[in-house]
């Protein structure tokens, strides 16, 4: 199920809600959270029922090793020790992902290589798979590193399938998630939470179904349709593919806080103004800050991190980010996307190191063409039509903006992204947020705008990672 969809905004979120919230008054505390779970469960398979034994199963797997986890290991007998345990449930986890994701990118590269004719499985990508496997790993690790026991199953499902959550992020941690739905004040419908909550979610809506889905168009047009673009084509194209991904995973993240605020649950920061990066490692700062998190405590860090020397820090950076392009799609142009920020991230550290520094114009000028001839190697579908976009944006096919693109196109990017670099996000507009008229007539209109552009209702981009 979407968040810009007609059935999440005016029946599931509504009843949900309300029948959340009814439990609660007459303190069914256990009844509200099985509601939750089993509406969380809905809203999964709502896509696809297909898929919903899949993350019942690798619930009931994880919770289990978990609680294995958390425990004292026993003395006085030979058992298996927590890392061996550990190590393989996360194997598991791993290759659970990688059957479903990465089993025909192999066959294809191995078909190739080795001039075999295996069968490809054609396998359908379960819905929000790589969310909640490294949302489950984080939490075998933090059971094994004694900072997570959880022995009780229902708050574990709710944990994992928060429907807020479950889909795209952010990648929560246990220990932020579980203790606020024990809150007694959690506990009590809070007007002041629902009206931030719609205003977060209206904002987020806002700038998927308005913003995001209109520059879908233009990023759609050069890198899928034209067969060669010109210098202004090109250009159009990368900035609308750069705005659209921008405002969609903005905008998701939006309604996904907004959502969670009306349950009284505060999702962490997930994206901050990113754009605004002056330099590849802010960036990375601002731009999916949980799963950056997740890679910084689960991968860096255990690969040594920068304990051992500016070479060895240079090749973790870059593996980080390599294994992390990998993570975002099952084809070359993603590993290229992974290796390009790994090698960006390494050149940022060396000139770190050494105390360099530039003009703050030209630090953001730089991150930012970077970040953007990097998607498009993350939004091509072949290096072919990287190459193709490329060449444009280097001027080796002209300069003249093609007729298929409306006049005003580049003008609308170059104004969105100045929206993006200079104005202000939406966590810093919702600090500002009071519950009079004036921000519910700012509310109403973004709403109305959006709800009537719900006929072109587009998926959101990371669901396909």
């Amino acid at each position: 199920m979407l968040f810009n969809s007609p059935v999440y905004i005016f029946l599931f979120l509504p009843l949900v809600l309300a029948g959340y919230f009814l439990l609660l008054r007459y303190r069914l505390v256990l009844a509200a959270k099985t509601w939750l779970v089993f509406a969380s469960l809905f809203f999964y398979a709502y896509w696809n029922p297909v898929y919903l034994p899949l993350i019942v199963g690798s619930m009931l797997v994880n919770y289990g090793i978990g609680t294995v986890l958390g425990r004292p290991e026993p003395t006085g007998r030979r058992t298996l020790s927590k890392k061996a345990v550990l190590l393989g449930a996360v194997g598991l986890n791993l290759a659970l992902l990688g059957y479903y994701k990465y089993a025909d990118f192999f066959l294809v590269n191995l078909n190739a290589m080795a001039g075999s004719e295996f069968s490809l499985l054609h396998l359908a990508l379960p819905l929000a798979i790589s969310f909640f496997t490294f949302q489950q790993i984080a939490y075998l690790v933090d059971s094994y590193q004694g900072q997570t026991q959880e022995y009780d199953f229902l708050n574990y499902c709710l944990f994992v399938t928060f429907f807020p959550q479950l889909i795209a992020g952010p990648i929560v941690h246990h220990k932020e998630m579980m203790p606020q739905f024990e809150r007694v004040r959690g506990k009590v419908l809070n007007y002041r939470n629902l009206a931030t909550g719609l205003f977060i979610f209206a904002l987020g809506l806002f700038k998927k179904v308005v913003v995001a889905d209109t520059f879908a168009v233009w990023a759609s047009l050069g890198f899928d349709q034209l067969s060669e673009l010109s210098f202004l084509g090109a250009w159009t194209a990368s900035l609308s593919y750069a705005l659209q991904l921008y405002f969609d995973f903005s905008g998701y993240t939006d309604m996904a806080i907004g959502s969670a605020l009306m349950f009284n649950i505060v999702l962490p920061l997930n994206f901050n103004s990113p754009y605004k990066a002056l330099n590849i490692q802010d960036f990375w700062r601002r731009w999916h800050m949980t799963l950056s998190r997740w890679l910084r405590d689960y991968l860096y860090i255990p690969l040594g991190g920068n304990r051992r020397g500016p070479r060895r820090t240079y090749v973790n950076l870059f593996l980080t980010f390599l294994l992390g392009g990998l993570w975002h799609g099952a084809g070359w142009t993603f590993v290229a996307w992974g290796a390009l920020h790994g090698a960006g991230t390494a050149a940022h550290k060396w000139w770190q190191d050494r105390g360099l520094r530039l003009p703050r114009w030209l630090a953001w000028l730089l991150t930012f063409n970077f970040v953007n001839f990097a998607w498009v190697f993350f939004r091509a579908k072949s290096f072919d039509d990287a190459l193709k976009v490329l060449e444009g944006m280097f001027g080796l096919n002209g300069f003249a903006l093609p007729e298929a693109f409306d006049d005003y196109s580049l003008s609308l990017a170059l104004v969105f992204l100045a929206v993006a670099v200079l104005g202000r996000n939406s966590l810093e507009l919702a600090k500002n947020f009071a519950p009079t008229w004036r921000y519910a007539a700012v509310t109403a209109v973004l709403a109305v705008w959006s709800i009537l552009s719900l006929s072109r209702v587009s998926e959101f981009l990371y669901f396909q990672f």
